[in-house]
């Protein structure tokens, strides 16, 4: 999708509202949106927040051409054609605060912070959901992989599998972010810089007379990158003594195997046999690589029961989030223009959970000054200084008030920095290995009982006194309007 492309990746509903602000007057009053999520996903721990660089790319280049316009004029709703006029010369010039990608989010906070008219911060919220949404998806599901991984090596091999083009090479992106190795989309390689790997299909084998005249082709062909697969037929009758003589055939030329690749079967079993064949022939220096399906769960239990795997593929489970395929992150209104001044504003629903914090905010983690791990995190209004200032708060849950303790011994980590301030990219766009390891920075603020995949411990997120007083204040009055 061209940057062109982008004024019309949004619901109707948004044309509709800009529209009604529009004829009422009320186009260029202020609003103020915040964009997060209210459960995390997989059952984890932690979520890993991505898809800023390409939300800074919408941002930058959000503009209608001629043939929005017309398309627009061809509704039903008849628009005013100077209205029309108006988008012809529309650019953003609204104020985004966000978490920088790699960081490591909670429910009910903040990741995105947007200021500006009626009409810009109505506009892009499908887009920039549309983006949060699916990175952070992938790069949580990634990460979950990450960690049971223990320091093997990952591949993302998704791409014939995810939900089209632009899924698979973002959703490569964000898996790198997490701690994945390398892709096998060669876009995505190129187009981030991300290494590119790959080794070959069952068909080359099919494709002739015998599995040990394909490898030998094969060999001969890319002698510096011999990856083969070896269950075409059978894995330890033929597969793997076929790759063993391809593989003298490559130590008599000075080259060396890199590894083997099995995609069927019981890779427990058959990882931990060819093994013993590798070895007893003196090839202990090649990897094996295992695909077919893989997951967090899959490789947890591969790896408990002695897998002898040194490289994981990982495809259909990782790109589509297979087990959740959403995030359900919103965006929401949480102040208003009134009478020039900007007040703070809450949607109420018969669903708890479904409740806003009101009124334009920060977020801080909460770093304990001897330990230097994350305490908590702390949500305050907009101005509030008693945690940059390092006074002693009182940190209590939002659901619980009664379970509350005071702090004093921390450091206050601001989580929202400025992207754009009026229209204008004031943030130093981060390279995708600058992110990447940004975001293993940021995991080790952690205690390993939150990053675990089973029953992780769970993180508290806060609301300042002023805070929580706010949405109890609001609550009240609308209660009374009834």
């Amino acid at each position: 999708m061209n940057g062109t492309d982008f004024a019309l990746h949004t619901d109707k509903y948004e044309i509709n509202m800009m529209y009604a602000h529009w004829v009422n007057g009320t186009a260029h009053d202020r609003a103020v949106f915040e964009a997060y999520f209210r459960r995390l996903p997989f059952g984890n721990g932690y979520a890993v927040f991505a898809g800023l660089e390409r939300i800074i790319y919408y941002l930058r280049h959000l503009s209608f051409s001629e043939e929005d316009l017309a398309y627009l004029a061809e509704q039903e709703e008849r628009y005013d054609p100077a209205f029309l006029d108006l988008l012809r010369h529309f650019r953003f010039r609204g104020t985004v605060y966000a978490m920088r990608e790699g960081e490591i989010a909670f429910p009910n906070e903040p990741l995105l912070r947007v200021e500006g008219t009626n009409l810009e911060t109505q506009l892009v919220e499908t887009a920039l959901l549309n983006f949060m949404n699916y990175q952070t998806l992938i790069a949580t599901k990634a990460s979950r992989i990450v960690q049971v991984a223990q320091g093997d090596v990952l591949l993302e091999f998704g791409s014939r599998r995810a939900q089209e083009a632009d899924a698979a090479i973002w959703g490569a992106r964000a898996s790198y972010i997490a701690g994945f190795d390398a892709t096998s989309n060669m876009l995505a390689g190129r187009k981030f810089g991300i290494p590119a790997k790959g080794t070959h299909a069952h068909s080359w084998v099919q494709g002739h007379d015998s599995e040990e005249e394909a490898f030998q082709k094969y060999a001969e062909a890319l002698p510096d990158g011999v990856t083969l697969l070896v269950d075409t037929y059978d894995t330890l009758k033929s597969g793997v003594p076929n790759a063993i003589k391809t593989g003298r055939m490559l130590e008599a030329k000075g080259k060396r195997m890199q590894a083997i690749r099995i995609d069927s079967g019981d890779l427990a079993y058959l990882s931990k046999e060819a093994r013993k064949q590798l070895d007893q022939a003196g090839m202990d220096y090649v990897r094996i690589v295992a695909s077919n399906d893989l997951d967090e769960h899959i490789i947890f239990n591969l790896k408990a029961q002695g897998a002898k795997v040194d490289t994981w593929g990982v495809g259909t489970h990782l790109i589509t989030a297979e087990d959740q395929p959403a995030l359900g992150g919103v965006y929401k209104l949480v102040a208003r223009e009134k009478n020039g001044d900007l007040v703070p504003v809450i949607k109420i629903s018969g669903n708890p959970e479904k409740v806003t914090t009101p009124g334009k905010k920060d977020v801080y983690r909460l770093i304990d000054r001897k330990s230097g791990r994350a305490i908590a995190d702390y949500i305050t209004l907009y101005g509030e200084d008693e945690v940059v200032g390092g006074k002693r708060i009182k940190l209590f849950d939002p659901l619980h008030p009664y379970i509350y303790k005071h702090i004093s011994q921390y450091e206050a980590d601001a989580l929202l920095h400025p992207i754009f301030e009026q229209g204008e990219l004031v943030y130093d766009v981060p390279s995708l290995e600058q992110v990447r390891a940004f975001h293993q920075e940021r995991l080790a603020l952690f205690w390993p009982e939150l990053l675990r995949k089973l029953n992780p411990d769970v993180y508290p997120v806060h609301l300042s006194t002023a805070a929580y007083e706010l949405k109890m204040e609001l609550l009240k009055a609308f209660s009374e309007e009834e």
